[in-house]
């Protein structure tokens, strides 16, 4: 028998397995081979470990930023795949969990927006998870920290580790040590979500400069050494106005961002001390761009592309820089082909296990993105397919004023500008051009970066429009969209 590198060789996605006797066999099989890789047990499969952190974008050393202090990322990148062109399906909490969960776009799941209070947004009810798939297919699954999906029958755990502070990622990472000490021979799939770098509590006019914007805890963090930013030091984006304001507030979601850091290098400790980390995969991503306007609730690159980070202890290379593009969609089905469980042909992901040691993969040069709501009141829905040059956004509803989530519109960041007036800048836009959009918005993204200058109505532009309409069409039939309505009948 010729032994595989990887469990994906084995080509099991998409294939029925029905039967327990042939389904033990395969499974043996790939555990031979891979353990004696490993010189391991001939049983073993991989772990998985995923961690998702909230609102946090690519601000990391891996990713190029000079200033942020977060080795430990840096490192978990220097092991194993850091993807360049990762993007998330949809800028908002729950909807995005919801994705990153199912292997579905958020409009075919049912979670159209935040799933808490009184916006109320859930998956439908015959949907299955991730967790579930696992657990069905010999996985110990485990949730710590934000969840923020719904209903529980759907997105259902085998053990849920509760009454954790999820700002306090090195204490989260603690409480994992017993639960994974006494998983020593059945695989896992932890589920690993803070709460840092989403803004904290607290109102503007309170103190714009308080320093829980980003905590919202007056005492410390038990584990975290707090690392402190020199507003003067921080590199303001061009998405983001250079102001004390928002300088002051990037120090803040900074310091919030080392302390997820040092969640992740404890929690390598615990895998390590608990005797999983020469078999547990870690992906470390975030559900959406940062927490200031012009990023999360947009579909503008800063608010979908973020970081995505794979080290796979069975990786024959390592510090590879992918620039294949994915989305959180092709989440799911990658980890279900790793861990030798069938894809289900309801996912709409695609896994791309077959390509983590590759740079340049072909076949992975497009995304999709599909938003519809945040909080209840922010109905405007938007459609995005990317491509390597063009990017075009279809606002569905674009006489509608762009809504403006709470956390972003108290924002010490956006009132200081608000304060000025409709024609004050904001970043590269001005404040009006950022609240009124035009229908359609397309992008030459290797000539504009910074999505400043619509094409739609550029008739040197017409075919690329009309191409890439049409593509967003197929899209939308593909994945069983509502909203395909409103091409005929708006």
């Amino acid at each position: 028998m010729q032994c595989l590198k990887f469990p994906e060789q084995l080509n099991l996605t998409r294939i029925a397995l029905t039967g327990p006797i042939f389904l033990g066999a395969v499974v043996g099989a790939w555990s031979f081979c891979f353990g004696s890789s490993l010189q391991a047990q001939s049983r073993v499969r991989p772990n998985f470990v995923l961690i998702v952190a909230d609102d946090h974008g690519r601000e990391l050393g891996c990713y190029g930023n000079p200033v942020i202090k977060t080795p430990n990322l840096d490192r978990l990148a220097a092991e194993g795949t850091r993807f360049e062109y990762a993007f998330c399906t949809t800028a908002s909490c729950s909807p995005s969990r919801s994705v990153i969960l199912t292997g579905m776009h958020n409009h075919a799941n049912g979670t159209y927006g935040l799933q808490h209070s009184y916006h109320h947004f859930q998956s439908f009810s015959h949907i299955k998870s991730l967790p579930v798939y696992l657990s069905e297919g010999g996985y110990y699954t485990i949730q710590i920290g934000k969840l923020h999906v719904a209903p529980p029958e759907v997105y259902r755990f085998d053990e849920t580790i509760a009454k954790v502070n999820p700002r306090s990622p090195v204490e989260m990472a603690e409480r994992c040590r017993p639960v994974l000490e006494k998983l020593q021979d059945r695989p896992f799939f932890l589920y690993f979500c803070t709460t840092d770098p989403h803004r904290g509590g607290g109102r503007v006019e309170d103190s714009p400069y308080r320093p829980d914007r980003f905590g919202n805890r007056e005492e410390p963090y038990p584990g975290v050494e707090e690392v402190i930013y020199d507003p003067n030091e921080i590199p303001v984006p061009p998405w983001l106005p250079d102001t004390p304001a928002c300088r002051a507030e990037l120090a803040q979601y900074y310091q919030s961002i080392s302390r997820v850091d040092q969640g992740v290098g404890r929690l390598i400790q615990v895998l390590k001390d608990t005797g999983h980390w020469d078999r547990t995969v870690v992906i470390y991503i975030s559900d959406n761009g940062p927490p200031f306007p012009g990023a999360k609730t947009t579909v503008y690159e800063p608010g979908i592309r973020l970081p995505c980070i794979v080290r796979s202890p069975f990786a024959q290379r390592k510090g590879v820089v992918s620039q294949a593009m994915i989305t959180w969609a092709d989440l799911a089905p990658t980890i279900l082909d790793l861990a030798g469980v069938p894809i289900p042909k309801t996912m709409q992901g695609r896994s791309f296990a077959k390509i983590l040691e590759e740079e340049n993969p072909p076949g992975w040069d497009e995304i999709y993105a599909s938003h519809t709501f945040h909080e209840v009141t922010m109905y405007y829905p938007m459609r995005v397919v990317r491509e390597r040059r063009f990017k075009l956004i279809w606002n569905i509803a674009w006489p509608l004023p762009y809504p403006f989530a709470s956390d972003l519109w108290e924002a010490a960041t956006f009132q200081d500008r608000w304060a000025q007036g409709l024609d004050a800048s904001y970043g590269q836009r001005t404040i009006r051009q950022y609240i009124h959009r035009p229908q359609f918005e397309l992008y030459d993204l290797e000539t504009d970066p910074h999505e400043t200058r619509n094409l739609a109505d550029d008739p040197a532009y017409a075919d690329v429009l009309a191409r890439l309409k049409a593509k967003l069409r197929d899209f939308q039939k593909r994945t069983g969209d509502p909203w395909i309505l409103k091409w005929e009948r708006e």
